[in-house]
């Protein structure tokens, strides 16, 4: 599988994540997309984000995500951490109970990996909604 590389340091701006807007101001440019895509955020050792990965494009409401897809390209950049993102083209910022079960088992995996998964962004054209923010994922615990 070939992966959709969505450079964001070719461009003059290095994106350093240190809160979840700063993930939405690198990714907000796909919060007007008419079908849920999903994407990986690959960060180095400084949080930089070193490249964003476009894992799955579904339907207007839904798509399949599964850990391997998003930690394999994790695993080839040799991030050290993964941000997930997808947007909600109907422009709910809500988390519904599928996004809430992939993102547990995005976490399960990085702690089985050593990639911590830092949040789970999701976009829309009202804004974004952060799972750390919000209290569903408990930060990491680095060691």
């Amino acid at each position: 599988m070939k992966y959709d590389i969505i450079s964001v340091r070719s461009s003059r701006t290095v994106y350093k994540v240190s809160r979840p807007v700063d993930v939405y101001a690198a990714l907000k440019r796909y919060a007007n997309a008419k079908v849920e895509s999903f994407y990986a955020v690959l960060l180095d050792n400084a949080h930089n984000i070193i490249s964003v990965k476009l894992i799955t494009v579904g339907l207007i409401n839904r798509t399949l995500v599964h850990p391997r897809e998003v930690y394999r390209p994790a695993i080839l950049a040799s991030a050290v951490a993964v941000i997930a993102s997808h947007n909600h083209p109907g422009g709910s910022n809500t988390a519904s109970p599928e996004d809430i079960e992939i993102t547990r088992r995005l976490r399960e995996a990085g702690d089985i990996l050593g990639i911590p998964l830092l949040d789970h962004i999701i976009i829309s054209r009202t804004g974004y909604f952060s799972f750390t923010e919000g209290g569903l994922l408990e930060p990491p615990k680095l060691d």
